[in-house]
This record gives C-alpha cells, sequence and structure tokens, in this order.
C-alpha cells in the first residue's frame, strides 16, 4: 500500500510524543447540511481523525444513542452517495484530516464493492471500519480495499485471545481499534488499567497504533486511555450532544454544531494532557 493520511498523522502524532484523538459522528446527522458544517469544524476543535458513521437500518455493533443518530440521518435520505459526497465536499477545504469510514457491509455489497472502492478513494477517503467482516471473508472486501489504496482497520476485543490476534493482525492496516470493553457502543465505562495492559500486549505483536474506543466520554477518560494508546476514538459522547442540541423534531438548531465542537475541545484538552506511559 502507499502511504495514506492515516499513516502520515500518526507518524505526525509519535513525532509530538502524544496521542490522537478520533471523533465519531455519523454521516448526514442530524441532516446533510449540518453534518458537513460538523465534520468541517472537527479538525478545529480537536479532531486528529474523523470516522465517519455509513448509516444503516440494523447496526448490531452500536448502542442506542448512534442507532439514534443512523435513523435521524436515514429519515434525512442519507444513503451511501451522499456520505461519499460529504467526503469529497470536505476534502474541498481539508486535505490532510484523515477520514475513516465506519460501518455494515449490506450498504457497500448493494452499492457495488468495486464501484465503492473507487468512489471513495476518489472522494477521498482514507481508511474502512466494517464491523461484520470477519479476517475469514478478507478476500470480500478488505484485500481489494487495500489494493485500492485504502487502509483497512480491524476491531480487536477483550475477548481476542493471543490464538486469534495473529488472523486478525493479517491484512490490518492504518491502525488498530481496540474495544475496551464487551458490549456495544457507549454503554459502560472501560477498565482502565485492563486497557492498558492490553495495549501493551497488543502493541508487543504489531507495529500499528492502537486506537481505543467505546465507553469514553470525558475529557477525564480520554485522558486515562491516552496515557496507554496511539489515539482514543469518542462517539456516543458527540452524538448525545449533538441529540442534546435538537429541538423536538430532531432538527438541527443554531447550537448544534457548538454543541458538538466544544466538547471535541474538552475532550482533545483531555488527551493532550495526557502523561504517555510505558505501556506504549
Amino acid at each position: 500500500m502507499t502511504t495514506t493520511r492515516i499513516d502520515a498523522r500518526f507518524a505526525a502524532l509519535a513525532r509530538e510524543g502524544r496521542a490522537g484523538l478520533v471523533t465519531f459522528v455519523s454521516a448526514g446527522d442530524p441532516d446533510p447540511d449540518t453534518s458537513l458544517a460538523l465534520v468541517r469544524a472537527l479538525p478545529a476543535a480537536g479532531a486528529d481523525v474523523i470516522e465517519l458513521g455509513m448509516p444503516f437500518s440494523d447496526p448490531m455493533s452500536d448502542g442506542p444513542t448512534i442507532q439514534a443518530s443512523s435513523q435521524r440521518a436515514l429519515k434525512h435520505g442519507q444513503t451511501l452517495a451522499g456520505t461519499l459526497a460529504l467526503v469529497r465536499a470536505f476534502r474541498e477545504g481539508d486535505d490532510a484530516t484523515p477520514i475513516v469510514l465506519m460501518g455494515y457491509y449490506n450498504p457497500i455489497y448493494i452499492y457495488g464493492v468495486d464501484r465503492f472502492l473507487v468512489d471513495a478513494h476518489a472522494a477521498g477517503v482514507d481508511g474502512l471500519i466494517v464491523v461484520d467482516l470477519p479476517p475469514e471473508e478478507d478476500a470480500e472486501l478488505c484485500v481489494p480495499a487495500m489494493k485500492a489504496g485504502l487502509s483497512f482497520v480491524r476491531l480487536l476485543t477483550p475477548t481476542t485471545d493471543a490464538a486469534r490476534l495473529p488472523t486478525v493482525l493479517a491484512n490490518t492496516s492504518g491502525f488498530l481499534y481496540y474495544v475496551s470493553i464487551t458490549g456495544v457502543t457507549g454503554t459502560a465505562k472501560p477498565d482502565f488499567a485492563a486497557v492498558g495492559r492490553a495495549v501493551a500486549a497488543i502493541k508487543a505483536k504489531t507495529p500499528l497504533p492502537v486506537a481505543v474506543g467505546f465507553g469514553v466520554r470525558t475529557a477525564a477518560d480520554a485522558a486515562a486511555i491516552a496515557a496507554y494508546a496511539d489515539a482514543v476514538v469518542v462517539g456516543s459522547a458527540i452524538v448525545s450532544a449533538i441529540k442534546a442540541s435538537l429541538d423536538a423534531n430532531d432538527a438541527a438548531t443554531p447550537a448544534t454544531v457548538e454543541a458538538a465542537t466544544a466538547l471535541v475541545r474538552e475532550l482533545a484538552g483531555g488527551v493532550r494532557a495526557a502523561r504517555r506511559t510505558a505501556a506504549e
């Protein structure tokens, strides 16, 4: 693979000696125009990488907060083509911030794998996280994605044991996403000491950066994770801030973008204030 924006960003973070902040929002939530404005505002608020959810009707890995954000986006007509259009629009003003699309295989399959990979790369997408395709199905999307110049980011969980780890690592690129809890997004608080041990064990097996997500809600949480990980992923807390800013009909208000970016600034402050440990 050629070097991607993801590789460049993690190399820059390593030179700075700090962890990065990966922010998740659902594309098209609460509506396409507000979503684009929000994504455009994230880098200045402190996002080092943007994880953009591809709305889907049955997001089985996601808790109720992100499920609801997908439903809001779908209600406003968000499609996979619309998500790629959002990335293209974002790239008109930002050619440096990595964008990773996260979601499920069904919309990509319906769109057409080959067409999707060409269009995603052309739009400015840097990587994919597709949570319902295991390594045994790498020929379906993972290998073609890497050949198309897109990183394929894999999830690791507390139940990924030493025997399974080499299989998961085999075709992973960009970074690894360690899920800090057993469960769905936004439903529990991580055991930070256990996360530190897990990250150290993973990093002993791979040179890839390790990002940690699920359950990170506050600047203090982010700082605790950033002490061990190469990046901290926050999604449900940001999506909750978006939801809290909407009116009674789930429509955007003048406060919506600022509600999300204010939280991102707090989280970025926590990440940047973290004291790095020997677990790295």
